[in-house]
């Protein structure tokens, strides 16, 4: 028996998926909540296999709100429920412990195949939130690739704070050497100064 516990503040949506997990024989509902506020301490007492999270919740949102219960709830996966498909969203939910991405518009059969697909093991996602997933991720393992090794050694030291004098005087070139590599770092890059080439710097590793 799969227990649940659902947390979702649209009336119509609540009541549709209470109405699909009670008609399932295999599954438990052991809660339904309208906010994070009231379902945290319930679902921390309980301990549901698996809770269906929306984000975008009155007071406490659901990212938030898997955050705080990922830790003491070490055996329950989270599946977010939402609308949102931006990246923001779709990695926060991730970073905070979410275990699962599913769009609303993923109703009736597929959410009950999706909460099989989660007990069983599985991380089930909406296919375009899979696919942004894994085009970030090929994008943040590609993205230094295009730099020579030295440029790596001087965004290296650039993301450390050193200015261009004291990086010509650690790779024992010219300041002027170091401000042509810095040209190209931001044109291979795509970015138009030093912050934002850091950036992807950092997010690459």
């Amino acid at each position: 028996m799969i227990t649940l516990c659902l947390v979702e503040d649209t009336t119509e949506i609540h009541a549709n998926i209470v109405s699909l997990i009670k008609g399932q024989p295999g599954m438990l509902l052991l809660g339904s909540f309208y906010n994070g506020e009231e379902a945290i301490p319930l679902i921390q007492q309980e301990q549901p296999d698996i809770v269906i999270m929306d984000i975008n919740l009155p007071g406490i949102n659901g990212i938030e709100c898997i955050r705080l219960l990922s830790d003491r709830c070490p055996t329950t996966q989270f599946m977010i429920f939402t609308i949102y498909e931006n990246d923001e969203k779709v990695f926060d939910a991730l970073a905070a412990g979410a275990n699962a991405y599913i769009l609303k518009k993923n109703v009736d059969d597929k959410l009950v195949a999706a909460i099989m697909e989660l007990y069983a093991g599985g991380a089930p996602m909406s296919m375009s939130i899979a696919r942004k997933v894994l085009a970030t991720f090929n994008k943040k393992n590609n993205t230094l690739d295009v730099l020579t090794k030295k440029e790596n050694e001087i965004l290296l030291l650039l993301s450390k704070g050193f200015l261009y004098k004291e990086i010509a005087s650690q790779l024992g070139i010219s300041v002027g050497t170091v401000t042509q590599h810095i040209h190209n770092i931001y044109s291979k890059l795509h970015v138009s100064n030093r912050t934002e080439a850091i950036n992807k710097f950092l997010d690459s590793r």
